[in-house]
């Protein structure tokens, strides 16, 4: 009898929070960190919000028994032991939810949400006394940015120096531990942590991106970081980052706040693994060629493919150390990997410029039979003089713009004549790695 593998047990955690109808903050913010993250997500709804990118329009809160409801259901089938909270409306479920974290033994991290990034209040102001007189003794974690920091400790937050005033007075109300996040500071975060009264500064700085959802995507990566067992300075550490990168990937959406996008790390994971397959893909194509080996150059011919959106050279695939003539047939020397070619990464920089879908090049022997095999298949031709080239500048950057400039979009074909020391070359462009490979063994069959 074959035994099955066991399988790694995931996380459960559990969010307490408002809807965002926009899907930028609130409950959606948070699954889809929890997804992000590999930790399984949970919610109990607390309020429905009529919600965009420019704001709260309107809020709807739920009965505080809807909300015990809620969390009543998952915990008492799942083993939940971290939990989140993010817009806690009224006063009354507030009083519900710390009812419900004390009855489930629940390790809650504490959102304390008072406005939207967009814009709109979700604390009622009579609501604030409660959540830090009720709730906030039995959290182990609250994240309040500088606004939220100075409401719950009685003063206003405008220097690190006042952030860490404010954190002792929180923790002063109970709460284990305190992190003013800097995004309304320096964008350094500060760790206060009760027991020890130390103070741990976790640096950053500003990117540039949406921001409408960072309270929750970052309080909600706390969390699912301790629930897979970092300790609090590695769960905000890895949080600070991950919130980066969210902003970072964002994309617009409306009108107003841009939403982070949390999937948006794993999304380029994905791309750079389908980058890599495709890129081995061709390379196979080329080796398995009888014919191509005679369209390497003498410096030995590469074959790259970028990422969509690519902006740098570690954003594009090639093979580390080209491809050249062994015994009559094209072979790789060296594995496929991001950043293993500045010349063909060059090449289709400059190309995704001017057309986002051309993201792969290879480079050929130059010669006019080739050139006339191009012109037969009615392929795009553009050509470039290194002898104009400007000083200062890179040749395969100003050059494959030439060419672009000069044929009026991104041709199939660019080539040179070569230069003092440098061997005239053709590069052949396309979508994808496979479709450049199999054009460049086509071209191959032709020539004699």
């Amino acid at each position: 009898m074959t035994e099955k593998p066991l399988k790694v047990k995931t996380p459960i955690v559990l969010t307490i929070a408002g809807s965002d109808s926009g899907g930028g903050a609130g409950i959606a913010a948070d699954l889809k960190t929890f997804a992000a993250l590999g930790v399984h997500g949970t919610c109990a709804i607390t309020s429905v919000t009529a919600q965009n990118t420019t704001g709260v329009l309107k809020a709807f809160d739920l009965t505080p028994e809807t909300v015990a409801s809620q969390i009543e259901a998952v915990c008492t089938d799942m083993e939940v032991r971290w939990a989140k909270s993010g817009m806690l409306a009224s006063s009354e479920i507030v009083r519900e939810v710390a009812k419900e974290v004390r009855k489930h033994e629940l390790s809650l991290v504490l959102d304390p949400v008072i406005a939207a990034e967009a814009g709109g209040n979700l604390l009622r102001k009579e609501a604030l006394s409660v959540l830090a007189e009720e709730l906030l003794p039995f959290c182990k974690v609250t994240t309040p940015n500088a606004s939220e920091a100075g409401a719950l400790a009685g003063m206003t937050v405008k220097t690190p120096e006042d952030a860490k005033v404010a954190a002792r007075k929180i923790a002063d109300l109970g709460v284990e531990a305190v992190i003013v996040t800097g995004g309304h500071l320096d964008a350094t975060d500060l760790i206060y942590e009760a027991d020890s009264e130390t103070f741990t500064r976790v640096p950053g700085t500003f990117v540039k991106g949406g921001t409408h959802g960072t309270g929750c995507t970052y309080s909600a990566a706390v969390t699912a970081f301790l629930a897979s067992g970092e300790d609090l300075e590695g769960a905000a550490r890895k949080a600070k980052k991950f919130v980066e990168q969210a902003i970072l990937r964002s994309r617009p959406a409306g009108r107003g706040v841009s939403p982070v996008n949390q999937l948006g790390a794993v999304l380029e994971e994905k791309e750079r693994y389908l980058v890599l397959r495709e890129l081995k893909d061709a390379v196979s194509i080329l080796e398995g060629s009888p014919d191509f080996s005679k369209l390497i150059p003498e410096v030995g011919c590469n074959i790259g493919m970028a990422i969509p959106e690519a902006d740098s050279y570690e954003d594009i695939a090639a093979v580390e150390g080209r491809i050249v003539r062994h015994r009559g047939r094209a072979v790789s020397v060296g594995c496929v990997d991001f950043g293993a070619s500045r010349h063909v990464a060059r090449i289709i920089l400059s190309s995704l410029r001017y057309n986002p879908e051309i993201r792969a090049a290879i480079n050929v022997k130059y010669s006019m039979e080739l050139l006339a095999a191009c012109k037969e298949m009615k392929l795009g031709i553009s050509s470039f003089d290194r002898a104009e080239e400007p000083e200062n500048t890179s040749t395969m950057d100003w050059g494959t713009a030439e060419a672009i400039k000069k044929y009026g979009s991104v041709p199939k074909v660019i080539y040179d004549k070569g230069g003092s020391g440098k061997e005239p070359m053709i590069r052949l462009l396309g979508g994808c790695a496979t479709e450049v490979a199999k054009l460049a063994v086509e071209l191959a069959e032709k020539i004699q």
